[in-house]
């Protein structure tokens, strides 16, 4: 039987990163697209890279622009993506989110749940994967699989700009009411969907299927975060506050990047988690790591030990 192999566009990004971790760890042959990857070649060169990854049978796409050029590049960029595996006659695998559902809502979040998006990104993300399920026709095979919000396997997350940023120093901060559940999507955990899905057969055409991931109120964030870092050395008091948003608001009107980021405040405020049944039933095998050692593990991936460490031999 032949090594199956997977071309992963975006390798250099947190989630290209661990999904090229998690084939290579399963087996695969890992074609990394990236600027400093095996695969040095322009999304857009969607020839070269088909003719570089030939045999992939799977194609990740882990491609993010900038969240001020996604009303310019999203879509441009996933449709070159989407061409790169129909000339390897591979599965288009993307990465979904919540966008689609909008302001609006429902606690629980499944494969059937209507879409209304409110903002211009969660249209663009329906608009990706309705393209998807049409290009079915054709002859296009695809997945989405949504998620939460990333966190671990590095540097990038709301964990690490924003919640735990200053955590060395002793504080913690949260960007909306504590008593909200919100879903997270701990990376190496998703990145190993991926490999299960793309492993399994049989699957149709065009499928779409949610990852559990970790649903967590803030508090029960900050609690896990607190508890992880005394685990990974950290002595004295924690201090804890919520982020105001109007001062984004504000400097929303002359710093995009605070515009874009204020526009999808609602995620904080309106509670959300995603059913994953129907992907366990598929993967019932695929491991999941629980949320105290998802912590640990990505603390320790940003740092925060030897810097616990430092903190403590200072004040020694």
């Amino acid at each position: 039987m032949s090594t199956p192999s997977v071309l992963i566009l975006g390798a250099q990004g947190r989630f290209g990163s661990a999904a090229a971790h998690a084939f290579s760890a399963a087996g695969w042959r890992v074609f990394a697209q990236a600027r400093r990857g095996d695969l040095n070649i322009p999304l857009t060169d969607t020839e070269a890279l088909a003719d570089a990854a030939r045999g992939a049978r799977a194609v990740v796409y882990a491609v993010n622009p900038l969240y001020t050029r996604w009303d310019a590049e999203m879509l441009p960029l996933a449709r070159a993506g989407i061409a790169v595996a129909e000339r390897l006659g591979a599965t288009f695998m993307l990465p979904g989110n919540v966008y689609n559902f909008g302001v609006g809502m429902p606690a629980r979040l499944d494969e059937q749940t209507p879409e209304r998006p409110t903002t211009q990104k969660g249209r663009l993300r329906q608009q990706l994967e309705a393209e998807l399920a049409e290009r079915a026709a054709g002859g296009l095979k695809s997945l989405v699989i949504r998620a939460g919000d990333f966190y671990g396997h590095g540097k990038g997350s709301w964990i690490d700009l924003l919640i735990a940023k200053r955590l060395a120093a002793g504080r913690l901060s949260y960007p909306g009411p504590l008593d909200v559940p919100h879903a997270w999507a701990y990376l190496p955990d998703l990145a190993r969907a991926f490999v299960a899905v793309a492993s399994a057969e049989g699957r149709p055409v065009h499928e779409r299927l949610h990852f559990a991931g970790h649903t967590l109120t803030g508090q029960q964030l900050l609690d896990g975060l607190e508890a992880a870092a005394r685990q990974l050395g950290f002595t004295g008091d924690v201090r804890r506050s919520q982020m105001p948003w109007w001062p984004l608001r504000v400097g929303g009107l002359v710093v995009p990047m605070l515009r874009e980021l204020s526009r999808m405040a609602y995620l904080w405020q309106v509670p959300h988690e995603l059913d994953g049944r129907k992907l366990a039933a598929l993967c019932s095998s695929m491991p999941t790591t629980p949320v105290d050692q998802a912590f640990r593990a990505a603390l320790a991936d940003l740092g925060l030990g030897a810097r616990f460490a430092a903190r403590a031999a200072a004040a020694a």
